[in-house]
């Protein structure tokens, strides 16, 4: 496993380095450009029947646990390094917003996205039952934070509406996770959902994740406001977050939402009073290259998982329906509200746009997707997964600025 490890390191590096001194693309869409380069390149070979590298690179993939490793490793960490610099007093004045984009938002587009594809793909002859069509809802309907919070930084929209962005970001991932538990635990126990059942399993993920983040985030305040050590400082934080997102797996409430609410714990009461102006300059730069670095290897890892996919002429056309789904679901269930209660939601002018075209999804969905019970209903969804994934990350992670900085002047101008 260390072997691997460093070999996905290196890659990554050289990736990095070769995107930022000769393309220029954003760090995290240029690593993840070439890796998919790369990877196409390899499968041409591979027809060319040139089948090394292809052998190679197939059996590197095979040997990591691509759920495992973001699900269990990198986003307890991710999703703490986003909250960690999320003003908390600027997401409180937009709780409802964000609440209602993440919550009824994320529900309704699931499903609007599952009965759709049930409906839809039996045209392209690919039939998929309907119980895979709702788990493809869940799993894709979630922005990831990830990526979201990546371009809005150097976006230079608005800041209420960055902040109803990222924080729609941070707490859908966690109701989408949720809600995807939920629907393969049906699958898994062969059982038809109740509304009774999914309110009580959602209540005690979510809820139990909130509070437990809220325990956490307390008592980590209180271990860094009773000593002034930047490294053990940084130590502790480090150690709340892996240890309580473990932990939070181990008493079935929602990981994800756990970190969100640490982080925003940690990055707001615990930097203006626990910390001194050294701690809070070094857990800083930590955190940042934490986030840069684990972003870097996530994409690339993404670039890479292409190979695994086998399309066929019937799959791309229905890859191309799930598209425009995807973003009829995510107009319908955030871009419309925002847009016909634009006041009620103190946004900008044309926010719709950016809330609609700015729900990018990331690696979380292709995770989710991957842990999938094998057979043939599972390829489907991953394939589908992985090309709304590469759509979402170049087609609108690369136009998502330019349409934010638009939203700018009509909001100085109003």
């Amino acid at each position: 496993m260390f072997d691997i490890a460093v070999a996905c390191l290196v890659l990554t590096a050289v990736l990095a380095y070769f995107n930022h001194r000769f393309i220029g693309l954003p760090t995290t869409i240029g690593v993840m450009t070439i890796a998919l380069v790369l990877s196409l390149v390899i499968v041409g070979l591979d027809r060319l029947g040139i089948s090394a590298l292809h052998d190679y690179e197939v059996s590197f993939l095979a040997a990591i646990d691509f759920s495992d490793v973001l699900m269990e490793g990198m986003l307890s960490l991710l999703l703490f390094a986003g909250a960690l610099h999320v003003d908390l007093g600027s997401l409180s004045e937009f709780r409802w917003s964000v609440g209602l984009l993440a919550i009824a938002g994320t529900v309704s587009s699931a499903a609007i996205i599952g009965f759709g594809l049930w409906h839809l793909l039996p045209l392209t002859g690919i039939p998929l039952p309907l119980p895979y069509c709702l788990i493809f809802g869940a799993l894709i309907s979630p922005t990831d934070p990830v990526a979201v919070m990546g371009i809005m930084k150097s976006a230079g929209a608005p800041k209420n509406l960055e902040v109803v962005i990222m924080g729609e970001s941070l707490f859908n991932d966690g109701i989408g996770v949720v809600l995807f538990s939920i629907l393969l635990g049906f699958l898994a126990g062969n059982t038809p959902p109740t509304l009774t059942d999914g309110i009580l399993l959602i209540i005690r993920e979510a809820g139990g994740g909130i509070l437990f983040g809220l325990t956490l985030g307390s008592l980590t305040y209180i271990m860094l406001k009773s000593i002034d050590n930047y490294q053990v400082e940084v130590l502790i934080t480090l150690a709340a977050v892996m240890g309580g997102y473990a932990l939070a797996s181990r008493l079935h409430v929602s990981g994800p939402l756990a970190m969100v609410v640490t982080g925003l714990f940690i990055g707001n009461h615990g930097r203006r009073l626990a910390m001194s102006d050294r701690t809070r300059e070094n857990l800083d730069t930590f955190w940042e290259l934490i986030d840069e670095i684990l972003n870097m290897l996530l994409f690339m890892l993404i670039g890479l998982e292409v190979i695994l996919i086998s399309f066929s002429v019937n799959l791309l056309i229905a890859i191309q329906i799930v598209i425009v789904l995807t973003l009829l679901a995510r107009l319908f269930t955030v871009g419309m509200p925002t847009g016909l209660f634009g006041e009620q939601f103190r946004l900008p002018r044309g926010s719709w746009k950016v809330l609609t075209w700015g729900g990018l999804r990331g690696g979380i969905s292709v995770a989710l997707a991957l842990s999938l019970p094998h057979g043939p209903a599972r390829e489907v969804v991953l394939a589908l997964t992985y090309s709304v994934v590469i759509f979402s990350i170049l087609g609108q992670g690369l136009t998502i600025g330019s349409l934010a900085r638009k939203v700018v002047p009509a909001h100085r101008a109003g």
